[in-house]
């Protein structure tokens, strides 16, 4: 089955020195960008990321120092990532809980203004664990009947993940051949931060899901305790959670002047 597409999508990968989203860093992406008429287009490229892989992670991707020494830091690369996938959607294996929020990271430290309020986004991982509960691998056996002999290469991965979504939407008639509604099927817990640190309430609002304040909402406890947002600043979360968390307090704030 063709993806119903109105405008593209594109499936990546990362990989990466570590799956810390704050701390790590990407090693490799590769992207294939999926237009409404059929055409694809792919894009990979070995990042070097200026500080070492440890020698367990070279073990998983099989990307050692000596192999990105030489290659462009993602800062040199991050317009032309941008370029690509600006004004599109973006899909991915496990990609809501990793993939993105650490791009969003990578992007935000190289200067690009990434966000994600126009975008959806379809997890494949969060679709197969619904129906079937596996791994990638298992994932391109069961739904394509071949075997992913090149795993944790980026550009295996990403092809394997397209050719799975495909194929999911052969198999279950139940799910629509539509973007929006994949990224909703595919979407866990609501969060405005791709890390999870401020959710939704059943009325829309932003609220904390940590600490002290878990379950205020955000807009309360940065009125109430205006020295949490600067301390909220200069810990050590996400850089996207950071941006979301200014935006809220500089709505409060154009909302008491208007």
């Amino acid at each position: 089955m063709q993806l119903n597409l109105t405008k593209p999508l594109c499936f990546f990968d990362l990989e990466t020195t570590g799956i810390n989203i704050t701390n790590d860093r990407i090693v490799e992406i590769s992207i294939l960008k999926v237009h409404p008429n059929g055409k694809e287009e792919t894009y990979t490229q070995r990042v070097n990321p200026t500080v070492p892989i440890p020698a367990e992670v070279t073990l998983v991707h099989g990307i050692s120092d000596a192999d990105v020494a030489d290659k462009p830091t993602f800062e040199e690369i991050s317009k032309e990532v941008y370029h690509l996938i600006k004004d599109c959607d973006l899909g991915g294996f496990n990609s809501n809980r990793f993939d993105i929020p650490l791009l969003a990271e990578e992007m935000l430290r190289a200067n690009v203004d990434f966000d994600m309020k126009n975008t959806q986004s379809i997890d494949v991982q969060t679709i197969f664990h619904k129906m079937e509960q596996r791994t990638l691998g298992a994932a391109y056996k069961f739904y394509c009947d071949k075997s992913l002999d090149n795993a944790h290469s980026a550009e295996a991965d990403t092809m394997a993940t397209y050719e799975v979504l495909k194929a999911q939407l052969d198999r279950y008639e139940d799910l629509e051949n539509d973007t929006k509604f994949l990224a909703e099927f595919s979407s866990r817990k609501k969060f405005a931060d791709f890390a999870g640190f401020i959710t939704f309430n059943k009325d829309n609002k932003e609220c904390f899901s940590f600490g002290k304040h878990k379950g205020k909402l955000v807009t309360d406890v940065l009125e109430k305790e205006p020295g949490y947002f600067g301390w909220l600043l200069n810990a050590d979360f996400p850089l996207y959670t950071k941006k979301v968390l200014t935006a809220i307090k500089l709505r409060a704030f154009n909302n008491k002047l208007s």
